[in-house]
């Protein structure tokens, strides 16, 4: 099993569909209907595409997952961190080595300081990422996502540049 990141490209559609298909909480927090090639496709070229902030999650050169960067304030060096992984590829330490992959960039590329996330309170797994990938928790958001008509509390993590570096292999990025 080869993992990487890499920039999205179109061609990556299908395994997008896929992921969607595979995993309904995606395409709820996507917060867009991806339900055709063609959607995916426009998806990728508005959201995803190169020069975009985020990375495909490869497995053997398949999209299996998303993290990135966003909302870089470079006055005080801070920026927002984000992935998702398709259930099929869940619990094996590949989210957790790709948030700590683009971490590691944020900082040394970057010139990040403090780089935050959060997650909904109701999925430990993506706090174990989190935590896995050196990231503290914070505090609780009450109620700071909606989905529909269901809003969800947020817990908020943040790892600095000057946190203890995890011990989690970190995952090449290719082109």
């Amino acid at each position: 099993m080869v993992v990487a990141l890499r920039p999205w490209s179109a061609d990556d559609a299908p395994a997008l569909l896929h992921a969607v298909r595979e995993s309904p909480d995606l395409a709820r927090q996507l917060g867009t209907t991806l339900d055709d090639i063609a959607a995916c496709r426009e998806h990728i070229e508005t959201h995803l595409a190169p020069g975009a902030d985020d990375l495909a999650i490869t497995v053997d050169g398949v999209a299996v997952g998303n993290v990135g960067v966003s909302d870089v304030d470079p006055r005080h060096g801070t920026a927002w961190t984000y992935y998702w992984l398709t259930s099929g590829h869940r619990g094996r330490g590949l989210a957790t080595r790709a948030l700590a992959t683009v971490a590691t960039r944020a900082f040394t590329e970057l010139g990040i300081f403090r780089l935050e996330l959060g997650h909904r309170v109701n999925n430990p797994a993506s706090c174990r990422v989190a935590t896995r990938a050196g990231f503290a928790a914070e505090g609780v958001e009450r109620a700071k996502l909606r989905y529909g008509a269901e809003r969800f509390d947020v817990e908020t993590h943040a790892r600095l540049a000057t946190d203890p570096v995890p011990d989690v292999a970190l995952v090449p990025v290719l082109g």
